[in-house]
């Protein structure tokens, strides 16, 4: 299929996923006629006209399209991963979902700004509880306003000419006097609290079944002295003298007999993938055990001068672009970040969107399948590539790819990540573990561009591998896995 063809089929995908998914992951029954209703190619979000109203209903329109689009996406990688008997075939449409819902958020962050511009509201962004999310807050230059009930007045009275009222004087639109603040504001934030409140409620609700079904089956006795019988869990033992507690990252551990990986890192617009957007991505390979494969070219030049190749090969870096609306409104967080201005990567400047770009998600997946990937964080990585690569998704549940993760091969086998008031799990930053790892210098920091992130942190895990290796600890200790380790999916029949 060429062009945008592929939405067409993804919507086509819509049975399959309604059979196996009657809900969001807020409990709500999806309207599946809804969804296909949507054109996902051309975009979801709602242009106004310019009056205040119009903008204020417009955004409103946004949000509640944008909580409904979000609420489907985050429930299809548990539908997706858990039909085992196969009914969905494919993961398209999420990405397809995603796709529009990227574009719809850049809608909004348009419409917030042009609110700003007319004086309709001032916007300041705030952590609330998992998000940081626009507050909207009347304007305070345009005139008394009623703060208690969350509504801007731009009646331009007692306050002389209001700003807000720039557009009316060159419109033949006559403006209502007030526009309501209270339903445009962004829930992200209590719906991300109350959906993690959900999921703990089940959790403990089955921790309480299994503990019950336990006590049945006697499982939990101990023997005289009150020590476990065999087949208790085992203490977590590593490399450092303090213990830290196994959790799931545990899973994405390396095995003893590790060796040819795939560095990456990428670096984004933003934290959440299905509403940023990809914008560097750099990998390169390195082998843990083996020696470097002859004839690979012997020198690359990093952005940081100081780095040395050493044992790393094929390295690569890839950029990408945003759309204009995104490119328009700026990043200045980013550009702080990475030093990458997403002004300049417009694509109408020549910059190819990555999830426009079927050739070159193509390309990364055939590396991605081709050995183990490693990562620092790799949730991360694994969360974008699920919805931006065209099928990572079905590789990852088919078992044909792994994730060695750096991030817990520093909490748990580092003795430098101790715990403290600042780092309760200890400090695992891929700056902090690199550094204890001497693969970047106390001078410097991390750098937050992909391809030089990933050298550090493949020279980190290589030297950090080494040393346990010859202490007998991490892989090679009592609790160590044979193999190459590593997070994967087996096939389920």
């Amino acid at each position: 299929m060429t062009d945008r063809a592929w939405f067409d089929a993804a919507k086509g995908d819509i049975p399959q996923w309604a059979a196996s998914m009657p809900k969001d992951a807020d409990g709500t029954t999806i309207d599946w006629d809804w969804v296909r209703s949507l054109d996902l190619a051309h975009g979801v979000g709602t242009i106004p006209e310019s009056t205040p109203q119009s903008i204020h209903d417009a955004l409103k329109a946004d949000y509640a399209t944008r909580e409904c689009l979000e609420s489907i996406i985050a429930q299809c990688n548990s539908a997706f991963m858990t039909d085992f008997d196969r009914l969905i075939g494919s993961y398209r449409l999420p990405r397809a979902l995603a796709y529009a819902n990227r574009r719809l958020n850049d809608n909004i962050n348009t419409m917030l700004h042009l609110g700003e511009q007319q004086h309709l509201w001032a916007v300041s962004r705030e952590r609330r509880g998992r998000a940081t999310i626009a507050v909207l807050k009347p304007y305070s230059g345009s005139g008394p306003s009623n703060d208690d009930q969350g509504m801007l007045d731009l009646s331009g009275e007692a306050g002389g000419t209001s700003a807000g009222n720039t557009a009316a004087e060159n419109s033949d639109v006559k403006f209502p006097t007030t526009v309501a603040l209270d339903d445009v504001q962004d829930r992200t934030a209590a719906i991300l609290d109350a959906r993690a409140e959900r999921r703990k409620a089940q959790r403990f609700q089955k921790r309480a079944g299994d503990a019950a079904m336990a006590r049945a089956n006697l499982s939990g006795a101990t023997s005289p002295g009150g020590a476990a019988l065999p087949g208790g869990a085992a203490a977590s033992g590593n490399a450092t003298g303090h213990h830290p507690k196994p959790d799931w990252r545990d899973a994405y551990l390396p095995g003893r007999d590790v060796d040819a990986v795939m560095g990456i890192d990428i670096e984004t617009t933003g934290i959440d993938p299905a509403r940023d957007y990809i914008i560097d991505v750099g990998f390169e390979f390195m082998n843990m055990a083996s020696p470097r494969p002859a004839g690979e070219p012997e020198t690359y030049a990093y952005e940081q001068g100081y780095y040395a190749a050493g044992d790393a090969y094929g390295q690569s870096r890839l950029a990408f672009g945003v759309p204009p609306e995104n490119a328009a409104l700026g990043n200045a967080l980013i550009a702080k970040l990475t030093g990458i201005d997403v002004r300049g990567r417009s694509s109408e400047a020549g910059y190819r969107l990555f999830d426009e770009w079927p050739q070159a998600q193509a390309g990364l997946l055939a590396r991605l399948t081709q050995q183990p990937y490693v990562a620092h964080n790799a949730t991360f990585e694994h969360s974008w590539f699920m919805l931006n690569v065209a099928g990572y998704a079905e590789s990852y549940r088919a078992g044909r790819i792994t994730i060695i993760d750096t991030l817990p091969m520093s909490r748990q086998w580092d003795p430098g990540a101790v715990p403290t008031n600042e780092h309760p799990y200890g400090d695992n930053t891929l700056d902090a573990y690199a550094k204890r790892q001497g693969a970047l210098d106390s001078a410097h920091n991390e750098r937050h561009l992909g391809l030089e992130d990933s050298h550090i942190m493949l020279v980190a895990m290589k030297h950090h591998l080494a040393a346990l290796k010859a202490q007998g600890k991490g892989p090679w200790g009592s609790t160590g896995r044979a193999g190459v380790g590593g997070k994967s999916c087996g096939r389920k029949r």
